[in-house]
């Protein structure tokens, strides 16, 4: 494919090199200061693949997304993205890459349309900008001046600049934030579409349905190391249980969450057992036997229950155990 596309969210990649994964990274290290950002990472992206770096700030996935982007040089470790390198192929995978960063700053007197005109001119090839503009669906907004733009809209235009070249290998940094449910849910369509066409898509997200829904397998980072690989299913399966019995107790004398733990993990079927902001959270295996079981014990305890759902075990769920709660700074 060398002319422009009539689609660039459909076309179909055609340019392969040697080796068949889209990202490698191998022993990949990153110091700042005292700091080390990124630990030695080892990660392998297929070709078409959808793959999610997710990760509780501080872990040093941006660390290692701007260092797959070329945008930092690593301190140790090898980095190859399509077979090549930043340091002997810079300008080749510039031309093969798209980025979309989680915070895009555009010159605010130009127009949408003349946004992606520039970047259009950046690439040898890839889609037009009437064709941009349609998939970011910002039709109503081709004359309009960048500064006019709702924050929504500006995270759409980035994501038109960033398949304006028509990539294979696309990184999607926060892709969704800002952007209402109607817009969230057109940008997960594009995804799947891209996905289909054969690209190959790096997504870092805080939202664990989006990672749930879009990623083929995701990494969870914590300080500078991958502690978790494989699909979401494979991951969420990890949590120990099938399903996740959620609960609040008031009993007679009793603060409420002085549940003993040990009484509540020996009844058959519950696997683990944490709290998490007052709600007691149990991993169970078979609810419709286990549920009545807990209702039995809680009552033998003199323990009244004032909250009680229960869900089927998430990639959140899996998340907030490797990571925990506690808030960090970047």
């Amino acid at each position: 494919m060398t002319n422009e596309t009539k689609n660039g969210a459909t076309a179909e990649v055609t340019r392969t090199t040697g080796n068949s994964a889209s990202l490698l990274l191998r022993g990949v290290k990153k110091t700042y200061a005292d700091v080390r950002a990124v630990d030695g990472l080892d990660l392998e992206v297929a070709r078409g693949e959808c793959f999610g770096l997710l990760g509780p700030n501080g872990a040093g996935k941006t660390t290692t997304i701007e260092i797959c982007e070329g945008l930092t040089a690593p301190d140790e470790g090898t980095v190859e993205l399509l077979g090549l390198n930043w340091l002997s192929n810079a300008n080749e995978l510039r031309q093969r890459i798209g980025i979309q960063l989680q915070e895009t700053q555009f010159p605010d007197k130009l127009t949408v349309e003349e946004t992606l005109r520039m970047f259009r001119s950046f690439f040898r090839r890839g889609i037009s900008v009437d064709e941009s503009i349609k998939t970011a669906q910002l039709e109503e907004k081709r004359k309009s001046r960048i500064g006019g733009l709702s924050g929504g809209q500006k995270q759409r235009l980035a994501m038109a600049t960033a398949l304006v070249g028509d990539p294979e290998l696309l990184f999607l940094d926060e892709p969704t934030t800002g952007l209402d449910p109607q817009a969230r849910r057109h940008l997960w369509d594009s995804v799947d579409e891209l996905k289909h066409a054969g690209r190959t898509i790096i997504l870092t997200t805080h939202y664990m349905d989006e990672a749930e829904r879009l990623c083929d397998r995701v990494a969870i980072m914590d300080h500078g190391k991958v502690i978790a690989l494989g699909t979401p299913q494979q991951l969420i399966a990890s949590v120990g249980g099938e399903d996740i019995v959620e609960f609040a107790v008031v009993g007679q004398g009793t603060e409420q969450g002085t549940v003993d733990a040990a009484m509540l993990t020996a009844i058959p079927g519950v696997q683990s057992h944490r709290v998490d902001a007052g709600l007691h959270q149990l991993a169970v295996s078979e609810p419709h036997t286990v549920v009545p079981r807990i209702f039995t014990a809680l009552t033998e305890h003199g323990l009244h229950l004032s909250e009680f759902r229960t869900h089927s075990a998430t990639l959140e769920d899996v998340f907030v155990r490797l990571t925990g709660r506690n808030l960090r700074d970047e």
